[in-house]
């Protein structure tokens, strides 16, 4: 620990209880390794505020002292970007001790939620007062609101009510400075110059700390319709999307998922059985809440067979069966993690080139990468696809994730930006793709970002060596915080 961690720490005993700093090495070593164990960090003390109020105190003695934070919820990051730097500059700053609902309205259609809420909770809170919030993503048991927010999360219904950024009504932030903006008035009018909720969502934590939110709610579908059907391509994926977008506006998943994704689950997690008998090239999870329910699914999916679109289908006969579908998509990351090492991407391209490119993009790095095997899977209704090229057999992981990885990301991301695309659709650039936004990115938007986060962050104490790289921060002590 360096003299200046030391001081903070010193300085913030007063504020923070026994259970607000935690310098135990075992009970700070899991949370120094991101989910997917690419990134391995280190961190000397661990700080627990329980009160925004705490935050700001840890934040001021930070920006004081110059020791970075960097902020932390449920560590379900995809790209590394709630895990410390290795050389131990950084303390992180746990969020998950925030886990108070403030307030749930119904009637309004609001709920104030602090940033260390599980999401899974926030789910249980809504529907028990008759409403609900309408992102969800496999990690809901772990995912946290402030990570969700400042990752601007998408998940699997995205298609109908957008990412988090269109589901943030307003936020509770913690400045550089340790500072509060307390920007929680869900305002449906407000033009007083910038807007500071959207710069902060997605944010990454490098610009200030979420502490809380104020989170859109939507009614609850009395009428949810969820099916399974099997389909030659993506092509006819996206015809058959465009025709249920035709017929209601109530659609709100459609996810797309190779035979070998459905494979890797089936072999992953026992108990798990395969929707459809068969063995079928590409499977889609559908969902909508339309008023007409069960029978517009049954017309639209009888009239995709009709026309061959499709090739078999079933529909959730109840809510246990709907869950178990939505089990099968929702462990496909954790079951090819299972299957051995892979090049990862979050990538997003227009919705009408998803089809081709996740065909041509995966041969084209098996042929560029012999003996490896390249496939997508994810939200053809937003054009998200989660895209992975796992390594030969035999390859050793270490040799693959230093060598091989920085080579395969760069191919994929050229494929990318060639179809027009992104190479961050809902996870975020964390420290994985630092690089790859640097050297794919304009000029004009890396100095936009460079500016803004020198502004907000003149120190560069919040989440160092996340989405924009920036000076190393300067161990001389600043003046004492007011």
């Amino acid at each position: 620990m360096t003299p200046a961690q030391t001081a903070m720490l010193d300085a913030l005993a007063g504020t923070l209880d026994h259970k607000g700093i935690v310098t135990d090495r075992g009970d700070i070593a899991p949370w120094e390794v991101d989910w997917r164990r690419r990134f391995h960090g280190h961190a000397p003390a661990l700080l627990a505020p329980a009160t925004t109020a705490q935050v700001a105190a840890v934040v001021a003695a930070a920006a004081h002292h110059r020791v970075p934070l960097v902020p932390q919820g449920g560590n379900s990051s995809m790209v590394g970007g709630a895990t410390p730097p290795s050389d131990g500059s950084a303390l992180i700053l746990s969020l998950r001790r925030l886990n108070r609902i403030r307030s749930l309205d119904p009637a309004a259609g609001l709920a104030v939620v602090e940033a260390g809420v599980i999401l899974s909770d926030l789910h249980d809170a809504a529907l028990a007062a008759g409403r609900r919030f309408p992102l969800t993503l496999g990690a809901k048991g772990n995912a946290t609101i402030g990570g969700l927010v400042s990752t601007n999360a998408g998940g699997t219904q995205v298609l109908r009510f957008g990412s988090m950024r269109g589901l943030v009504a307003g936020v509770e932030v913690v400045l550089a400075d340790g500072s509060v903006h307390d920007g929680l008035a869900a305002l449906r009018k407000d033009n007083r110059g910038y807007d500071l909720t959207q710069l902060l969502v997605g944010a990454e934590g490098t610009l200030g700390v979420v502490t809380a939110a104020t989170l859109r709610l939507v009614l609850v579908a009395p009428n949810r319709s969820t099916a399974w059907a099997a389909t030659a391509d993506p092509q006819a994926a996206l015809a058959l999307l465009r025709r249920f977008q035709a017929d209601t506006d109530a659609l709100e998943s459609f996810e797309i998922l190779p035979r070998e994704s459905l494979a890797a689950v089936l072999a992953y997690g026992p108990g798990i059985r395969a929707p459809l008998a068969g063995d079928r090239p590409w499977h889609l999870l559908i969902e909508h809440t339309d008023t007409r329910g069960d029978a517009l699914m049954e017309r639209l999916l009888a009239t995709a067979l009709a026309d061959g679109l499709i090739a078999d289908a079933t529909i959730a006969a109840n809510e246990a069966q709907a869950a178990s579908f939505w089990g099968i998509r929702e462990s496909i990351s954790d079951a090819e993690r299972a299957l051995g090492p892979a090049s990862q991407h979050d990538l997003s391209v227009p919705v009408e080139a998803m089809p081709r490119f996740m065909i041509e993009a995966a041969a084209a790095c098996e042929a560029r990468f012999p003996g490896t095997h390249a496939s997508g899977f994810g939200h053809l209704g937003d054009g998200n696809i989660h895209f992975h090229v796992r390594a030969a057999a035999g390859t050793d992981p270490a040799h693959w994730f230093a060598e091989d990885v920085p080579v395969v990301t760069r191919f994929v991301d050229d494929l990318v930006i060639a179809a027009g695309g992104s190479i961050a659709a809902e996870h975020g650039i964390g420290q994985m793709k630092l690089a790859e936004l640097a050297r794919l990115s304009s000029l004009a938007r890396m100095a936009a970002l460079r500016a803004v986060k020198a502004a907000l962050d003149p120190l560069g104490i919040l989440n160092p060596g996340k989405l924009v790289r920036v000076d190393a921060v300067p161990l001389a002590p600043a003046a004492s915080p007011q």
